[in-house]
């Protein structure tokens, strides 16, 4: 799918998307929790609000999309490429972030309570302004 528009709150809870290539796809509002999305082409793709909790996004491409106000929480985002992606206000309680690419990213308001943001998480450039941090702390 290239420049596709899947339904507007679709639900594809636990569907294998593993290696789909989805880029540019507009999956706003969509519920994809706990669904497989591992090596997944999602660059610029529109995944505003989408429900994406336990989801697997090990080593996606999520560049550029937009995740404003998406349920990320508990997701596997090992190794995921996500520079300048739209994380505004997201929800990424308890997320892997381990090796993730976060340059540029902008997490204004995003909640990372419990995220794993080590071993070789790249925050470089990041907009972390007004998120929570993995300790609970607000990041000026």
């Amino acid at each position: 799918m290239n420049g596709y528009t899947i339904e507007p709150g679709a639900n594809l809870a636990g569907a294998n998307l593993a290696g789909a290539y989805l880029r540019r796809a507009y999956l706003r509002g969509a519920d994809l929790h706990g669904a497989n999305l591992g090596r997944a082409g999602l660059d610029r793709t529109g995944l505003h609000g989408a429900n994406l909790a336990g989801a697997d996004l090990h080593g996606a491409n999520v560049y550029g999309a937009n995740l404003g106000r998406a349920n990320l929480a508990g997701a596997d985002l090992r190794c995921a490429h996500l520079w300048f992606a739209n994380l505004a206000n997201a929800d990424l309680r308890g997320a892997d972030l381990h090796g993730a690419g976060l340059h540029g990213a902008d997490l204004a308001g995003a909640n990372l309570t419990g995220a794993k943001l080590t071993l070789g998480t790249n925050v470089g450039g990041a907009n972390l302004r007004g998120a929570t941090m993995p300790d609970g702390t607000i990041h000026p």
